[in-house]
């Protein structure tokens, strides 16, 4: 049997949830509704979901809070589509800064919505064209961190794992798949994200800028990505490959 989407629509308007939930079921998605915090995180104890839409301005624990938690936690891969009816350049950085794949401001139209939702999902299962998915996982070495690529865990010098979005993820392969390669911003958004990714110009910087905290690179004088001026970034470390064993 196919795999039929599941998305989550987390949104304290009762209307907008209907509305959502019925024009995204039409259209051959399955959705499940929550009304605030409380009802995400029951319904996410016991279920998986490919997207989870996440309004901003919610009583009680807002959809920023939200989002940090969930990339906190076993969701943290799940791609977040944030919703708020603020059209504020701030509010957007923020919630990418925080996780979030995307961001729309209301009023929206539905159709803007669904395409948005696809566009996420496509780019979620889109590995770069020389990435090659292999049985053996692979271990790569840079610097104080290694990424493990089965368990898609980056791990520091005592073996902690740092939770990594999907997108920070799918970034930081990118760079240690090109190490000391200058890379423009078109280069990173079409191998990250594909070519129809329709995000602003600003989400490129925004996730180097939350993987150097990631890495716990000093932006001003970073070791591990650094910017290369009026061209794009240069991952400076050199990176060791070995096989994970079974």
């Amino acid at each position: 049997m196919d795999h039929i989407d599941h998305i989550l629509i987390v949104d304290d308007d009762r209307e907008i949830r209907e509305l959502v939930s019925n024009y995204l079921k039409k259209n051959g998605l399955r959705t499940t509704v929550a009304a605030d915090g409380r009802h995400m995180r029951a319904f996410l104890e016991t279920s998986s979901v490919d997207l989870i839409v996440l309004d901003v301005m919610m009583p009680g624990d807002d959809g920023l809070v939200l989002c940090r938690e969930l990339r906190a936690g076993k969701h943290k891969s799940t791609p977040i589509l944030m919703l708020t009816a603020r059209d504020d350049e701030t509010d957007r950085i923020i919630g990418l800064e925080m996780g979030a794949d995307d961001y729309l401001a209301k009023p929206f139209a539905a159709r803007e919505l669904l395409a948005r939702i696809k566009a996420i999902l496509r780019r979620t299962r889109m590995l770069p064209p020389n990435l090659q998915v292999t049985e053996v996982g692979q271990l790569l070495s840079f610097g104080d961190w290694q990424l493990d690529t089965t368990g898609r865990n980056l791990l520091d010098r005592e073996g902690t794992a740092i939770a990594l979005s999907g997108a920070e993820y799918r970034l930081l392969r990118v760079f240690v798949d090109h190490p000391q390669r200058v890379l423009n911003r078109d280069q990173l958004l079409n191998l990250t994200q594909g070519r129809d990714a329709e995000l602003f110009d600003r989400s490129i910087d925004l996730l180097v800028s939350r993987l150097r905290q990631r890495l716990r690179d000093d932006a001003r004088e970073p070791a591990y990505i650094k910017t290369v001026r009026s061209e794009g970034y240069v991952f400076a470390m050199p990176v060791e490959i070995s096989e994970l064993r079974q």
